[in-house]
C-alpha cells in the first residue's frame, strides 16, 4: 500500500489543532491550496517540509524516507526567527496606524474648531 501524503499532513495539522487558514497564512498560499494538498496521494516533499516548519511538527517521524529529525530542527530556528521578523514588522505597522489616526484626529480637532471660529 502506498503512503498517502496529503492525508499524514492533514491528519497531523487537524490532531495539532492548527486552523487551515493559519497553514495558509504562514505557508503563503490560500485555504483552497492546504486543502488540494490534503487530497494528494504525492506531495512534494518541499510542502511537507514548510507545513512542519510552521506547525512545528517533525515529520520526520511519520515520513522517516523524507526527513531526518536534524532538517526539522534546523527548520524549526530558521521559521522561529522569520517569525519574529514578521511580528516585530506587524508592531512596527500598528505603531504607525495608531499614530496615524491620532494625527488625523488631532487635524480634525483643528478644523472643527477653525470653522466654528468662522462661523
Amino acid at each position: 500500500m502506498e503512503i498517502h501524503y496529503g492525508q499524514i499532513l492533514e491528519k497531523v495539522v487537524r490532531r495539532n489543532g492548527h486552523s487551515i487558514s493559519d497553514v495558509a497564512r504562514l505557508t503563503n498560499v490560500n485555504r483552497r491550496s492546504v486543502y488540494n494538498w490534503f487530497n494528494q496521494q504525492q506531495l512534494k516533499a518541499d510542502i511537507i517540509f514548510r507545513v512542519g516548519c510552521v506547525i512545528n511538527h517533525d515529520f520526520s517521524i511519520e515520513l522517516p524516507h523524507l526527513f531526518t529529525s536534524e532538517d526539522f530542527e534546523r527548520g524549526f530556528k530558521k521559521a522561529s526567527f522569520s517569525m519574529s521578523i514578521e511580528d516585530s514588522t506587524e508592531d512596527e505597522a500598528q505603531h504607525w496606524k495608531d499614530k496615524y489616526i491620532s494625527l488625523l484626529e488631532q487635524y480634525n480637532e483643528q478644523l472643527a474648531h477653525q470653522l466654528s471660529i468662522a462661523v
